[in-house]
């Protein structure tokens, strides 16, 4: 009997040392239970589909330009911020027509390249929005050459910083990224309209549409190149975005959207006009309210 009660006992210690042990393992790890028996774990911020305050940065697009007279802004037909009833822009789509007028903020710059983001982004961030929209990129492109094109890496760095312009006064805003326009495209449908052809010859966009009508292998070669950087810009801004937990892009649905004579400005033929502006504030809905960010 003394035997195998000790046998017991010592089996009874072994158990509670295994059990302490594991236990030991637990609380130096990460799964240990949390107060009230359920596990810690590391929570992703939900996205609001509905933010109450909206900032825009960016670029001509965004600020309506050549939409409603010829080499002109028009922000109140901006896609982000505008308050024309055809174009139901997302503040309108969001916050209701007072509530964007009284809740939204428009910081784009027609001309801008990525370099100039950090200056907007610190703007928008000084009015604390919930959502700040982002469409640049173009500009980069649209240089007096393609050689003169800002380079990809110049372009990531300028994005990062940006974004960590953000970070540092508004650590919880959330950011929707539009992609770059497919410039070819723009070029293409665009090309047919003589008088967009005469104010093209004004300087808009010369690494893609200057000699409008030159189909030669060089010309093409040009815009070809031009089109790749755009392509690599996606990219960038996919990458960058992804790495910013209340951060969504929109997919490249901009740059995929087929726009055509109809969705581009009567004055330029290259801008969005009222009707591409709609077009682009409708994109953007969707992927905000989106329950999921596009894959």
């Amino acid at each position: 009997m003394r035997k195998r009660s000790s046998r017991g006992r010592a089996a009874l210690a072994f158990l509670a040392a295994a059990v302490l042990g594991v236990a030991g393992c637990d609380a130096g790890g990460g799964n240990a239970p949390a107060p009230g028996g359920t596990r810690a774990r590391t929570t992703v911020p939900e996205w609001n589909r509905s933010p109450a305050s909206i900032a825009a940065v960016g670029d001509s697009i965004t600020r309506g330009f050549d939409a409603c007279t010829v080499l002109s802004d028009c922000p109140e037909v901006s896609w982000a911020t505008g308050s024309d009833a055809q174009v139901d822009s997302l503040a309108v789509r969001l916050l209701g027509t007072a509530g964007a007028a009284e809740r939204s903020w428009n910081y784009a710059v027609t001309g801008a390249r990525m370099a100039d983001l950090p200056e907007q982004m610190s703007q928008a961030a000084a009015r604390d929005p919930q959502l700040v929209t982002v469409m640049v990129g173009a500009n980069d492109a649209c240089r007096s050459s393609a050689r003169a094109m800002t380079s990809v890496a110049g372009f990531r760095a300028d994005f990062e910083e940006a974004l960590s312009t953000l970070r540092a006064a508004s650590p919880k805003a959330q950011v929707y990224v539009a992609s770059v326009p497919n410039l070819k495209r723009l070029w293409s449908e665009g090309r047919t309209n003589p008088l967009g052809k005469e104010v093209w010859k004004l300087g808009i966009c010369p690494s893609m549409l200057s000699d409008a009508d030159d189909l030669t292998g060089a010309a093409m070669l040009r815009r070809d190149r031009v089109q790749q950087r755009v392509v690599e810009y996606n990219k960038v801004l996919k990458e960058v975005c992804a790495k910013d937990r209340r951060c969504r892009f929109d997919g490249d649905a901009v740059y995929d959207y087929r726009f055509d004579t109809g969705q581009l400005s009567h004055w330029d033929w290259f801008h969005p006009s009222k009707d591409g502006q709609a077009r682009l504030a409708a994109i953007a809905y969707r992927t905000i309210t989106a329950p999921h960010p596009v894959a």
